[in-house]
């Protein structure tokens, strides 16, 4: 059984949300452990990651040196982050497994993501990204191009667009990293949205959902289950009500009859449940939605919210 493990940015950091490069190392380290124990039960596993926490670091230096440096593009903050939460996630699994005497060879692959350079966002940019600013902080910033927007009392806060993810362009060297025996961790954050211009790709201003890129990922490198983590053991109709009850296992048409009825918030549980609907509507086994404590229990559909096909 081949798996695709989505770990949420917020795995990578501690209980409080904080992402100090201690919190992230140990936090990865919990993160590692829950695969080790996927691996010793002979489980392909490939790890894919949301970033964040990580970015939203990025973009702070960037503020503070905007009158200094140029900030760095937002494609490159993405490259950046993919390279060093894989560096630390390969670290702490191999760790991991050696504690428990595995002999299994870890790979991280910076992963591009091709968007389409005519998708409606770039043209009406939507995703909030970063932290809110004074007007006269975020002038700075629009003078090096970027889109900010006055949101009132809070201040002015960045938007990019959030372009749907067409194709992995990075995935066959993902795939045959795999099918050597790597374990191997890719496509963080959603992948790095590039367009293609004359022939070559290059990066754009922009994010791609890390939970979609997630679900096209495990196509790609043919993953029988993707499995998203996430800080909450179900997902929930309800929420937040006395009426609240955990979604077991449910067809792919159930769960998007929930979600069209308002049950799942666009900003958090939304995009897990898009993105496992998609991973079984084309052609996957089951999708998984569930906390870390569950992963094991998730890959054989006996724990969280299991979406299976229609």
């Amino acid at each position: 059984m081949r798996v695709l493990l989505a770990l949420g940015g917020n795995a990578m950091t501690n209980a409080d949300g904080r992402a100090r490069p201690e919190d992230q190392i140990a936090a990865a380290g919990v993160a590692m452990s829950a695969v080790a124990d996927l691996l010793e039960h002979d489980v392909e596993v490939v790890i894919t990651h949301g970033n964040g926490p990580q970015v939203g670091n990025l973009l702070v230096k960037n503020e503070l040196a905007a009158s200094v440096v140029p900030p760095v593009p937002l494609d490159w903050c993405g490259a950046q982050t993919q390279a060093t939460l894989g560096f630390v996630l390969m670290d702490a699994l191999e760790a991991e497994l050696r504690r428990r005497g595995i002999d299994r060879r870890t790979a991280a692959v910076v992963t591009r993501t091709l968007v389409d350079a005519s998708d409606p966002g770039f043209e009406r940019p939507t995703k909030p990204i970063g932290r809110f600013l004074p007007a006269e902080e975020a002038a700075v910033l629009i003078e090096h191009g970027e889109t900010w927007e006055d949101r009132g009392a809070k201040g002015w806060r960045r938007v990019v667009a959030s372009p749907e993810p067409l194709r992995i362009l990075d995935a066959p060297a993902a795939q045959a990293l795999v099918d050597a025996g790597f374990v191997v961790i890719a496509n963080g954050g959603g992948g790095i949205p590039v367009v293609e211009e004359g022939g070559s790709f290059h990066g754009v201003e922009a994010v791609i959902d890390k939970d979609l890129g997630a679900a096209l990922m495990a196509r790609s490198v043919e993953a029988d289950v993707l499995v998203i983590g996430t800080d909450v053991p179900h997902a929930v109709l309800g929420y937040g009500t006395p009426e609240a009850r955990d979604v077991g296992v449910v067809t792919a048409a159930e769960m998007r009859s929930y979600a069209a009825d308002g049950h799942f918030a666009s900003g958090s549980m939304g995009p897990k449940v898009d993105a496992a609907c998609r991973f079984v509507e084309q052609g996957g086994a089951r999708a998984v939605i569930t906390d870390l404590a569950h992963i094991s229990d998730a890959v054989t559909g006996v724990a969280g919210t299991v979406v299976v096909p229609n």
